[in-house]
């Protein structure tokens, strides 16, 4: 009976056994998390670098889709719901493959972004709901190589995406940027200006076609189910994932590597693509990889060591102790990458130019260095830090988007992401400063649009801005011509809009000079060249060198060796009209009525009576009677050299310039009467009592003031006045007949000669004999000529 139950229980235990060994133990969330890394022996047989087979096994259940075998992968993918790319994408994926083929390690560093994005809205998220972060706590960025299967895994533990997400982010692009990126690509004159586009459009997600042939993202929002996306860069299909939800939370993007691409499967160069362009990414990024590290193992035996001591002796034998085996395993594991804490904490003594640049270029996605750079601690009030950047191009879209690109400045609260969509952090006009802020003084678990109310971040505004605009006057001359060609419309634009500012501001502007036809000048360079006892800084505006150098306006002041700034953008008299003075010294537009030059002795100031007083005469005749019309008064000028006159528009008055630029303001309503009344105001007449015209106009007006020829001469002098003071003829067909005339009399055509008329019929018209074009040339040259 004893003998019985023993085989019993034996059978029994063997039965347990062997059905033990076939079921694979449950694992803990901890256990799979231990499995992360992994030792394996290294020896003379060892072969690359590789797990032991159950980590494998584990590793490709968590991040691959070998979870499922051919036939059910053939099978979803014959199910999957198949979507053809917007053409705009299709046409957008090509430019890039083809255009970028030179450059195609950006690819990481568009991803990485993309995934640190995510992770920024899921954080953002967790301030004030902790709830979506139950799936997982985790937030990093791993990056996995697979040299056998030939991918390459991005995953993070972001946001992740729904399904309509992916049709919406990965399937289309907003039209209203298509063409103007196109544009700008194909206008791009370097590989470098091409990536930059990329990361300014948000399309760096399509750069994964530089290295991979196929595409496959799996995904997983806490509002959504777990969904796999793939293309082949043709058309993409979309898939519930049959294996549930196997991220917990997140993305995974798997890069089915081209033959070209293989390089970037070796974690060397991971790690080298992530410190280049990704090291200043505010998330932990860690790599899979191995290392070689010596272990020490215990011997299975104790070794006997038998010593001879002569022949008739007995033998010894002696038990040594047990020495631990040194042995080397290769060790794999999850290696951080980025290790440096946030730059905008440590001291700038401590941080190289270096590491300020590629910080800006990690966060900017641009390519050069910047030009200018500030690294600061604000107290007071509310303490925060900051590192601000000047770009050293402007970015494309920086007109177009005007007043409306916000997220040039980046908000921490005590190193955790806010926001990068404030109204307003810059002014509009700084809008092209880059830059983050951090500030322990702010509350962290607040939204969005109550921190925006908060009134510390006004105090943080206005620090800002000051430090922006002591960074940008502290840039040296020669990097600061690079600075005001692709700024200096902003600085102008906040001269107008910035009132409390408008004194920084103005120490920056740069116009071009009369005293220099190579380089821009600014104020500062002016005030100190003026001569003495002058009280006003002189300027005109026009449209071109060409046009304000010849103007009537400026004759006599360039003759008598006076500075004068030429505006040649239409912003640019906007932003002298909002300066009251600078450094004391007045603008006078030379163009308008009042203008003096010089100092007036009591001399110059006699003759001048005298001439106006002999002239009386004739301003009276072309005011109220030649001109009577056309002008508001006619009077003698003081800045006419050469010209015989000049059209001069009122103290309030728009001059030609301003004119110009009214007249073609789009957004101006039809019968505006503030653009009306401008607009319709006369100009002053001011003549040149030197010139011949003008003295021979006097006698004739004084002779006889109805007299044809003066009348005519008094209207094409005005005429001419107003193109070369830049203003548009109201009557340009009644301008070209008077000339047509004034032109007949001076060759001696008779003004009753008419044109020849052509025969309907398309017979030649008889030309005139020469005898009577010879009579008719005798009969009019008793005619006076002007």
């Amino acid at each position: 009976m004893q003998r019985g139950y023993f085989y019993f229980a034996f059978t029994l235990l063997l039965v347990f056994g062997i059905l033990s060994s076939l079921v694979p133990p449950a694992q803990s969330s901890q256990q799979s998390d231990d499995a992360s890394k992994v030792t394996e022996p290294t020896g003379s047989d060892k072969v690359g670098s590789k797990t032991d087979d159950r980590v494998v096994e584990r590793e490709e259940q968590a991040i691959k889709l070998d979870g499922l075998n051919a036939a059910q992968v053939k099978e979803l993918r014959e199910k999957a719901e198949k979507f053809t790319f917007q053409a705009e994408v299709d046409r957008m994926m090509k430019l890039i493959i083809n255009s970028l083929y030179k450059n195609k390690e950006i690819f990481l560093r568009e991803l990485i972004s993309n995934a640190s994005d995510a992770l920024d809205k899921i954080r953002f998220l967790s301030l004030t709901n902790k709830e979506v972060l139950s799936a997982t706590d985790d937030l990093s960025i791993r990056i996995k190589a697979d040299k056998d299967a030939k991918t390459l895994h991005v995953i993070d533990t972001g946001i992740g995406m729904t399904k309509e997400d992916l049709v919406k982010n990965l399937g289309t692009i907003a039209k209203s940027g298509t063409s103007e990126f196109f544009n700008k690509f194909n206008e791009a004159k370097s590989q470098t200006e091409m990536t930059d586009l990329i990361g300014q459009f948000g399309v760096g997600f399509y750069s994964a076609f530089l290295v991979a042939d196929r595409v496959t993202v799996i995904t997983k929002n806490n509002d959504d189910k777990q969904y796999i996306w793939e293309s082949d860069a043709s058309s993409f299909s979309i898939n519930e994932d049959p294996r549930g939800n196997t991220l917990k939370r997140g993305t995974e993007i798997i890069l089915h590597m081209k033959d070209e691409g293989l390089d970037w499967l070796e974690p060397s160069s991971l790690r080298d693509l992530i410190v280049k362009y990704s090291q200043f990414i505010n998330f932990p990024i860690y790599v899979w990889e191995s290392r070689t590290e010596t272990v020490e193992e215990a011997a299975e035996k104790s070794e006997e060591k038998k010593e001879k001591k002569d022949e008739d002796a007995t033998v010894e034998e002696e038990k040594e102790k047990a020495e631990p085996k040194k042995v080397e395993k290769t060790v794999w594991d999850w290696r951080l990458v980025n290790e440096n804490k946030p730059i905008w904490t440590r001291k700038p003594a401590e941080i190289t130019d270096s590491e300020y640049n590629q910080f800006f270029k990690s966060f900017t996605k641009a390519s050069e260095d910047p030009l200018a750079k500030t690294h600061f601690v604000a107290e007071g009030e509310v303490t925060f830090k900051s590192i601000l950047f000047v770009p050293k191009t402007a970015d494309f879209d920086a007109w177009s988007n005007f007043g409306k690109k916000t997220d040039n400045i980046k908000m921490y609260v005590r190193r955790v992401f806010i926001t990068d969509n404030f109204e307003e952090m810059m002014p509009k006009y700084l809008s092209f400063i880059k830059g983050i802020v951090d500030s322990d003084d702010l509350p962290l678990n607040v939204s969005r649009e109550t921190l925006q109310q908060h009134k510390l971040l006004k105090v943080i505004k206005k620090k800002l801005v000051r430090k922006a605009l002591d960074m940008i006057k502290k840039i040296e001359p020669e990097k600061y011509k690079e600075f005001w060609k692709e700024y200096s419309t902003n600085i102008k634009v906040g001269i107008t809009d910035d009132a409390a500012n408008r004194t920084r501001l103005s120490k920056l502007l740069m116009f071009w000079s009369s005293n220099n036809d190579k380089e821009q000048v600014s104020l500062a360079d002016y005030v100190s060249r003026m001569k003495e006892k002058q009280e006003n800084i002189y300027f005109i505006s026009g449209q071109s060198r060409k046009e304000v150098e010849t103007s009537p306006f400026v004759e006599k002041l360039l003759k008598r060796g006076y500075e004068v700034l030429y505006l040649l953008e239409p912003i640019d008299q906007y932003a002298i009209q909002s300066l009251p003075e600078f450094e004391g010294k007045k603008f006078q537009n030379a163009a308008k009525d009042g203008l003096k030059i010089g100092e007036e002795t009591a001399e110059v100031k006699e003759r001048r009576e005298a001439m106006v007083k002999d002239f009386e005469p004739l301003t009276k005749w072309l005011q109220e009677t030649a001109l009577k019309d056309k002008i508001e008064k006619a009077q003698i000028s003081d800045r006419l050299a050469s010209s015989p006159c000049a059209l001069v528009a009122s103290q309030y008055g728009w001059d030609a310039a301003m004119d110009r630029v009214m007249r073609a303001q789009a957004y101006q309503k039809a019968g505006d009467q503030s653009q009306v009344h401008f607009a319709s105001q006369k100009k002053i007449l001011e003549i040149n009592p030197r010139h011949p015209l003008i003295k021979e106009l006097k006698r004739r007006s004084a002779d006889s003031p109805d007299d044809k020829t003066a009348n005519q001469l008094a209207t094409i002098l005005y005429e001419a006045a107003t193109l070369r003071s830049g203003y548009a003829l109201e009557d340009s067909s009644g301008f070209a007949e008077r000339l047509e005339a004034m032109l007949r009399r001076s060759v001696n055509i008779p003004e009753s000669e008419t044109v020849e008329e052509d025969d309907l019929d398309g017979a030649a018209a008889s030309p005139p004999s020469t005898d009577e074009t010879a009579k008719k040339t005798d009969e009019s040259a008793t005619k006076t000529e002007l």
